[in-house]
């Protein structure tokens, strides 16, 4: 679905290669400072880069930005906007420009990601009047709401820059199961991530970056061996196995 060629951003991220395939999950890991939201900027087509990038068959480095909004969206780590909207109004800034904002189908999918994040209650408030991890719940929900493929036939990729930082561990389980989702309907996502042990247990494939530099991309386990995040996150990392599941442990 994603292919990437010796993909560079000047010395912030060094040529570097992969593929996703349509509806697979990718996680790109790395210590801060690693290159991992320069990446993920550039494959959305909002960094200039040079390599190659496509998705699907559109050529992500001469794409318009129209086209590129039909085809991915991209979530950003930020703060909620000086105006105020209530909840609804903000999530309908997201929609895609042919979706009837009062259709039978909009209300549906509203209503099904709402009760993903649960945020059903919370619809009519102001956006200013959200904890953190409120507001971003409701940012994955109207980020969502782009790329949901009943409402808009063209997308294929969702980007998500550190997703669950503003999360606790409960909201965290919230915003796999809807990533999961997604993926089941075809959509490939590429997230960055910190939690190593949540990698494991939901990436499909992983990418490990460190001060620009890729040093393994591939199956999760392979990725994630202790050996090799011991010498990237320059720490001592143990795999162990509890309840038949790899388990990663930090010293």
């Amino acid at each position: 679905m994603i292919h990437v060629n010796s993909l560079s951003v000047g010395s912030r991220l060094l040529p570097l290669s992969f593929d996703v395939k349509q509806g697979e999950v990718l996680h790109v890991i790395g210590p801060n400072g690693s290159g991992k939201s320069t990446l993920l900027s550039a494959i959305s087509g909002l960094l200039s880069f040079d390599g190659e990038a496509v998705l699907g068959d559109l050529n992500i480095k001469s794409a318009s930005n129209e086209t590129l909004a039909a085809n991915r969206a991209f979530l950003a780590q930020s703060d909620r906007p000086a105006f105020n909207l209530e909840v609804v109004q903000y999530l309908a800034l997201s929609l895609p420009a042919h979706v009837d904002a009062y259709s039978p189908e909009l209300e549906s999918v509203v209503n099904e990601l709402a009760q993903l994040l649960q945020i059903s209650d919370k619809l009519h408030r102001s956006i200013h009047h959200l904890s953190g991890g409120e507001w971003q719940r409701v940012r994955l929900c109207a980020i969502c709401l782009q790329v949901w493929p009943t409402l808009n036939p063209y997308a294929k990729l969702l980007v998500l820059d550190e997703p669950a930082a503003p999360l606790d561990i409960g909201q965290e389980t919230l915003l796999y199961g809807l990533i999961r989702r997604v993926a089941q309907m075809g959509i490939t996502v590429i997230m960055s991530n910190h939690d190593l042990n949540r990698t494991l247990k939901y990436a499909d494939i992983a990418l490990l970056l460190e001060q620009g530099v890729l040093q393994a991309v591939g199956e999760v386990d392979d990725v994630l061996s202790a050996e090799l995040l011991s010498r990237v996150f320059n720490t001592k990392v143990l795999k162990q196995v509890v309840n038949d599941r790899a388990v990663l442990l930090f010293d």
